[in-house]
């Protein structure tokens, strides 16, 4: 057996041997924590060596980089965009030029004084100066729904960090859902308003093609069908002459005025049914977007407690 003092040094050794190991490895993990700052406590996170680094080979490629932007496209909004830009370009443009041939009609055919349709010259004046407006207004306001859709996709969580949302930004995504919900009844009311021309020239046109039916015997039979602009509300009674019969109406249903007018005013009105149904897929996308926010904010809320 070995002596007392023998066994006593050597445990002594052993103990210091077990003190340096244990120096060693807490100066090991507190220069680790110094250099990653946001490790927790007793967590080890050794440093990548350079045969754990990845390669430039297997680095993603170009393929891999267009697949991850496409993913935080926001399909809806984008969708929503392109058809609310192009029902508004065709129902401002057509309207504006169509709204300026049933001037040039009134004038030449159903109202030579000038007095009789002044209020409704002034009218149409002011409808196209709000077509400009229009059109610059939405202009504007499919950017900016477009731009909200993509930060509240997760392409902005990848690219920036955290998703953090504050109260001034679910404030400002819900008033874009009432605004739209806004806009979206009043488009239904500006689409029944441009059905309202569509009709009367459909009438004058089917009226001249009853005239010109074989169906209609003898002139006497020709002149007595006629067209009364007055009846819609659009010129005064006491305009002159208001009523167009036989060929004189056929004459105008032949005119460039009228044909471009009518066609026009089909497409202003299918212009602005395509903005109604923008408007229905920028309600749904909106209210999409302001639920993912506040349901961001209620998990960043729990996660802080």
């Amino acid at each position: 057996m070995k002596p007392a003092m023998e066994t006593e040094a050597e445990e002594n050794t052993e103990q210091s041997q077990e003190r340096k190991v244990n120096s060693r490895a807490e100066m090991e993990i507190g220069r680790y924590h110094w250099m990653y700052p946001g490790s927790k406590n007793h967590q080890y996170r050794p440093v990548p060596t350079l045969g754990d680094r990845a390669s430039p080979l297997s680095s993603p490629g170009c393929f891999e980089c267009c697949i991850k932007c496409l993913g935080g496209v926001p399909y809806a909004s984008l969708v929503a965009t392109i058809l609310c830009f192009s029902g508004v370009a065709l129902f401002c443009g057509c309207g504006h030029v169509a709204l300026a041939g049933t001037v040039a009609i009134l004038e030449q055919h159903f109202s030579t004084n000038t007095s009789d349709h002044a209020l409704l010259s002034e009218v149409i004046q002011l409808m196209q100066y709000v077509i400009y407006g229009i059109a610059s207004f939405f202009f504007l306001y499919g950017i900016i729904l477009l731009a909200e859709g993509f930060y509240t996709t997760s392409a902005v969580k990848e690219l920036h960090g955290e998703f953090k949302t504050t109260a001034c930004g679910r404030c400002i995504s819900g008033m874009f859902v009432f605004l739209t919900y806004v806009l979206g009844v009043a488009w239904l009311g500006v689409f029944g308003f441009s059905a309202v021309p569509v009709f009367m020239f459909y009438n004058i046109w089917s009226t001249c093609e009853v005239i010109k039916s074989p169906q209609t015997n003898g002139t006497a039979a020709v002149e007595q069908i006629c067209v009364d602009i007055r009846q819609y509300g659009i010129i005064p009674w006491n305009a002159f002459p208001g009523k167009i019969c036989g060929s004189a109406l056929e004459n105008i249903c032949n005119t460039n005025e009228f044909y471009m007018s009518y066609h026009l005013f089909i497409v202003a009105c299918a212009g602005a049914g395509a903005t109604v149904i923008a408007l229905l897929i920028y309600m749904m996308a909106t209210t999409y977007n302001y639920a993912v926010l506040k349901f961001k904010s209620r998990e960043d809320c729990c996660t802080k407690f």
